[in-house]
């Protein structure tokens, strides 16, 4: 009883401070889960950079509204907020955007459900309806709206597997671009401006795109190994080499890339010593004469004006039933009506290296666990639609890769990388 006696304080005290530390340990844990939670829900947290307009890495139609050659304007009091692009050379859209609060328009609460995306994303099983509240009313609207007189009568299913999705893309998505030997081009001389055929075989080929994520990833090296790179309009690689790598091969740049001075297509750098494939977006029923006539933005005048003051650059339009073509293959692979938008430049640009690669590797289209709301690695906008879609239908056309790919889970997660057989190395039964 003695020694049971003299045990009982140390064994008290012992309890005691045990019951501290772990008081301790539980008062900071709530504490890092206050601040988590704060960060995530506060709307003014990324309010200096945020982009008004939603768009994607790779977008052709980005309004942000720090840039100079665009002017926005809404109704705060109203549930759609009209933004408007300023009348002028560029003008082309007006674009509608549910604004049913201010808090749920600075993306507040949206951190849980885009990470419930990407998780889709990556086990190949994702639907709009895990999109925030605010992503979900945007892209219904571009379901209904139909500027480009979009009337697909396919099949939509969803069964697919990934080597009949690869087969329907070699059969139906071989690259086509712009010769000039339909009218109205073949009257306006085209034919002597167009390039030889794009058909140049690569062994193995990247596709760089201009998410954010890619920052800190440190696949510069890797990149940079393979035979091609594709880089995407005016995203840079000086000054970000470590992670994006600095060897490019091939440009695709959109109309507006050509249009708008801001971008200096005839003096910049980037523009030189590489090819370039361009594309805009023409009617569904590919109304070349209107096309011509009214394009998104003036391609041709740049063209044209480029042939002939660089000759021996290869520069390429995209036609616009390759553009479209995507589309009802992205369409017939889904249930869901997607938006009746043209794909966007990232998935266009996968496709066509699929075309002229043996083997493709894509680089942080579908996220890694790097994923973030910052829009693209060189500038400072943030906003879930650049990863999951707004006018472009993003989120079917990353599903449809992802059930097309064969690289491993650790590539995904860790590198945002996908794996994808050429056009060349795809067997197809007869």
């Amino acid at each position: 009883m003695g020694v049971q006696d003299s045990l009982l304080p140390g064994l008290r005290h012992f309890m005691k401070q045990s019951a501290r530390l772990l008081l301790l340990v539980l008062l900071l844990w709530m504490l890092l889960l206050f601040v988590v939670f704060t960060y995530f829900t506060d709307p003014q947290v990324n309010q200096p950079h945020r982009a008004i307009f939603p768009f994607n890495s790779e977008s052709s139609h980005v309004t942000y509204v720090q840039r100079s050659t665009r002017v926005i304007m809404a109704s705060q009091n109203s549930r759609w907020g009209l933004y408007a692009e300023r009348r002028g050379p560029f003008h082309r859209r007006q674009v509608l955007l549910p604004l049913r609060d201010r808090k749920e328009f600075n993306f507040r609460n949206s951190f849980f459900s885009d990470w419930s995306v990407v998780r889709g994303l990556w086990k190949g099983q994702v639907s709009s309806k895990l999109l925030s509240n605010r992503l979900q009313r945007v892209m219904k609207n571009y379901v209904h709206s139909n500027k480009h007189n979009v009337l697909y009568q396919g099949q939509q299913e969803a069964s697919k597997s990934g080597q009949e999705i690869l087969c329907q893309m070699k059969q139906q998505a071989k690259l086509r671009t712009l010769d000039g030997s339909e009218q109205p081009f073949a009257h306006l001389g085209f034919q002597q401006l167009a390039p030889p055929k794009l058909q140049q075989m690569y062994t193995t080929c990247a596709v760089v795109t201009s998410a954010g994520a890619i920052l800190n990833s440190s696949l510069g090296p890797e990149i940079d190994s393979h035979d091609a790179v594709l880089r995407f309009n005016a995203a840079p690689s000086e000054g970000y080499e470590q992670d994006v790598g600095n060897k490019t091969t091939i440009r695709i740049i959109n109309s507006q890339i050509l249009a708008n001075p801001e971008h200096k297509f005839n003096r910049s750098l980037l523009f030189k010593n590489i090819t370039l494939v361009a594309w805009d977006p023409a009617p569904y029923n590919i109304d070349l004469y209107k096309w011509y006539r009214s394009p998104d933005y003036d391609l041709f005048t740049p063209y044209i004006h480029h042939r002939k003051n660089f000759p021996e650059q290869p520069f390429y339009i995209l036609h616009p039933s390759f553009i479209w073509k995507l589309w009802d293959i992205v369409q017939s692979n889904t249930q869901e009506n997607i938006q009746r938008n043209p794909p966007s430049s990232g998935f266009i640009g996968i496709v066509m290296m699929m075309n002229v690669c043996e083997e493709v590797h894509v680089y942080e289209y579908i996220p890694s666990m790097r994923q973030t709301s910052l829009c693209h690695y060189h500038e400072k906008y943030y906003d879930a639609a650049c990863t999951f879609g707004a006018y472009h239908p993003l989120l079917y056309e990353k599903l449809l890769v992802k059930r097309m790919s064969t690289s491993s889970e650790e590539d995904l997660k860790k590198k945002g990388k996908v794996t994808l057989p050429g056009f060349s190395k795809i067997n197809c039964p007869l």
